[in-house]
């Protein structure tokens, strides 16, 4: 008997509550200052798992108590590899109602670990009605529709105005699916004391133009101007473009929707290059403090060892001077008293040799204290070297649970490998899908953390045609992925790529599933910081000795 696995959303108001935590930036111009803060909320909401099956069942939409007259249906196809959604939706209302800011509407799909994957832009149509069809690699998650600013964006706003409902004939795996997430607070695309303009939409021009604008002024307000100027500036010339275009007088849309929609992915690139900066330069000031108070406290401990040391020079100087008066002292005595000569003789001799017995002791004392203080010095040499050791083992366990995160990841002797799989390109082409670019996005911002990592890129194909086609494919995916990764300020001297063709199957292509785990990017992180040997790093040239 099957069953659907789901949580009852337990919040209230938009269903949202909000986290105490917040990202935040400053940037400035000639007119103003901006503060950036983006305050994050959290919402729970139903979720099926479609996990090992495979035909179609249905799931309903309905709107929250921000769009109540929102209607929607899905319906859900399971095949190897990947879901199919065909999803129509009824009664909504323009975005820009709930904001200047919000120009359309985006679906989501989001897995039982709070992962919100932005799977189509949902456009109002005729009668306020929307049709899409869409896919995700995704196999238990729950759906939602947010007003969003433009459809490139990676993270869902909390106007949330519809969410999946589940239905009496829904069929579902029989395994509880918790899927809690993330939302942007409402107003994070505005931050405070930024003059956001009120957009006024024209029939003559697409949505896509109004949406490249958006991207543009919300990627300044995020910091790119100042945390990624290279790529806000691609974006603000393309924007330019964009613009020149829309100003004639006969606009050829498919070509003016094409440009804008690069300048909403440029555009998003900085923003999301941005915010991971402001953020690893927070995480710097930290290390720095830290490191701070490690120097202070060594200082601290280095004066006392001095002052222990003055005082124990003073205590031994004491000694000798009262060892120099008693001397003085017997000599008088043995110039005053001649009668009693050969008794005071006898008696300095034996004061004499009470010294020198003293002064041996003092000298073995402080062979003594050498030798302790050397055992201890090892010790603590030793103490170090496996606090080296464990601290590479601690960060390479750290990134593999990053990277897994996002891609499959495994521990090998070459360094952590990241796989690509053949779903992140088109069939038989090497560029990237926007999901490849979204998961190299996140995983370059790992990356950029940790600068002394190395990365071999890798491509591989299957058996199915020529050789030398076969050869180039390879080579051409890894180049794409190592060019991707070099916009997100990866340096290109950290990195390699290499194509191996049909050459190094993981799996027999005799069968499709074979072939499709044979199809595949592998990146290869290595580097001293996480345990790993390595060479000098040359751009695209072949790795030797391949195990």
């Amino acid at each position: 008997m099957q069953k659907f696995a789901a949580l009852l959303a337990v919040l209230t108001g938009l269903g949202a509550c909000a986290v105490a935590r917040a990202q935040t930036a400053v940037s400035s111009d000639s007119s103003h200052v901006v503060i950036y803060r983006e305050n994050v909320v959290s919402r729970t909401t139903r979720a099926v798992s479609y996990k090992h099956r495979s035909g179609s069942t249905k799931i309903d939409f309905a709107g929250t108590d921000l769009m109540a007259s929102a209607r929607g249906e899905a319906r859900v196809d399971s095949k190897r590899g990947a879901i199919s959604i065909k999803a129509e939706f009824s009664g909504l209302e323009r975005p820009t109602a709930f904001g200047n800011e919000y120009l359309t509407y985006v679906l989501w799909a989001i897995s039982p670990e709070g992962r919100a994957m932005n799977i189509g832009e949902v456009l109002v149509g005729e009668n306020h009605r929307s049709r899409l069809d869409v896919t995700t690699d995704l196999q238990a998650f729950a759906m939602i529709v947010t007003a969003e600013p433009y459809y490139a964006v990676r993270r869902p706003s909390n106007v949330v105005v519809l969410e999946n409902v589940i239905r009496p004939d829904t069929v579902g795996a029989t395994e509880v699916v918790d899927a809690k997430f993330e939302l942007i607070d409402r107003g994070g695309y505005i931050p405070t004391g930024y003059n956001f303009d009120p957009v006024v939409l024209s029939a003559q021009l697409p949505l896509e133009f109004y949406e490249a604008r958006n991207a543009v002024r919300i990627a300044r307000s995020a910091g790119a101007e100042t945390y990624a100027t290279t790529s806000y500036e691609n974006a603000v010339a393309q924007l330019r473009v964009v613009d020149g275009m829309a100003g004639m007088r006969h606009v050829e849309t498919k070509e003016l929707i094409a440009k804008s929609r690069e300048v909403v992915q440029t555009a998003d690139d900085a923003r999301e290059i941005a915010v991971k900066r402001e953020e690893a330069d927070r995480l710097d000031a930290e290390r720095g403090a830290a490191a701070g108070q490690i120097a202070d406290a060594n200082a601290k401990s280095e004066a006392d060892k001095r002052a222990r040391h003055h005082a124990e020079e003073e205590r031994a100087e004491a000694d000798r001077r009262r060892a120099d008066a008693d001397s003085a002292a017997v000599a008088a005595q043995l110039r005053t008293q001649d009668a009693q000569a050969d008794a005071d003789r006898n008696r300095a001799a034996a004061l004499n040799s009470d010294q020198a017995a003293a002064a041996a002791q003092l000298a073995a004392q402080a062979a003594q204290a050498d030798a302790d203080r050397n055992r201890a010095a090892a010790a603590n040499s030793d103490a170090q070297l496996q606090q080296a050791v464990l601290d590479r083992e601690e960060l390479r366990a750290k990134l593999l649970q990053q990277f897994n995160a996002i891609l499959s990841t495994r521990d090998t002797a070459r360094g952590l490998v990241v796989n690509l799989s053949d779903v992140l390109f088109d069939t038989g082409k090497y560029t990237l899908r926007p999901g490849a670019r979204e998961k190299l996005s996140k995983i370059s911002g790992i990356v950029l953390a940790y600068p002394d990592l190395r990365l071999a890129i890798e491509g591989n194909t299957d058996s199915v045609g020529g050789d030398a086609m076969n050869q180039t494919l390879s080579e051409q995916r890894a180049k794409a992925v190592l060019d991707y990764l070099a916009l997100q300020n990866i340096p290109a001297t950290s990195m390699t790529s290499q194509g191996f063709g049909k050459t190094q199957p993981v799996a027999s292509n005799d069968t499709a599933e074979g072939r499709q785990q044979n199809r595949r990017v592998e990146m290869v992180v290595s580097g001293e910081v996480i345990g790993t040997t390595v060479g000098p790093v040359s751009q695209n040239r072949p790795l030797s000795n391949r195990p």
